[in-house]
């Protein structure tokens, strides 16, 4: 299991990014929200991008936003792995999949606890992962929804169906509990859990 760390619910950010450097975590889950698409609102791309300043771990992006054509070439200058936006934008998504294609970055679709699995089908050859909120997207510290597990199961099923080798992150409520939940996913995102913690380390270790 990969694990990517979100520092979304950090106080002290420039701290926690040294500390999740010196960890063999995977990725660094950057929450980006523009205060539209979901309520909140995180700093802007001018103090985000400064990032690399404090670790060199690899990206994990995931855009909540309602136009991710406009984040998707500045993010597409960090270290990232891999951006991902909501299936729920509906506009142009094909198009912003080609978009970040394009920088050489892989792409995921992101999906909301109540929308449609199926809703994910059109953009199956072109993804590289799909990110299922076991949340409400917008904020940390939410409790996993139970039926996240079910939502998890569907998205494995669907795949396999076409044969596909997307991978499936689980983003939402993640601890040592609740990745029993997540056992058909690739990558686990968890932020207040790890962020929260004496040992950080610890903490990955315990959902590999």
């Amino acid at each position: 299991m990969k694990v990517s760390a979100s520092f979304l619910s950090s106080s002290n950010i420039p701290r926690d990014l040294k500390k999740l450097n010196e960890t063999d975590v995977d990725f660094i889950h950057v929450d980006i929200m523009d205060g539209k698409f979901v309520p909140n609102k995180t700093m802007p791309f001018s103090e985000m991008k400064n990032i690399y300043k404090f670790t060199d771990k690899r990206l994990d992006v995931h855009l909540m936003v309602e136009d991710p054509k406009k984040y998707i070439p500045l993010y597409a200058e960090l270290n990232t792995e891999y951006i991902t936006f909501h299936v729920e934008v509906m506009d142009e998504v094909e198009e912003c999949l080609e978009l970040i294609k394009s920088f050489g970055i892989k792409c995921g679709l992101a999906i909301k606890p109540d929308t449609p699995v199926k809703s994910l089908v059109p953009y199956l050859p072109i993804i590289d992962m799909i990110l299922v909120m076991s949340v409400e997207p917008g904020k940390g510290g939410q409790s996993f929804i139970a039926s996240s597990k079910e939502k998890i199961d569907e998205v494995r099923d669907l795949l396999d169906s076409y044969n596909s080798h997307v991978m499936i992150s689980v983003d939402g409520g993640i601890t040592n509990t609740t990745k029993d939940m997540c056992s058909k996913c690739d990558i686990l995102v968890a932020g207040s859990y790890i962020i929260n913690s004496e040992s950080f380390q610890d903490r990955i270790d315990s959902l590999r």
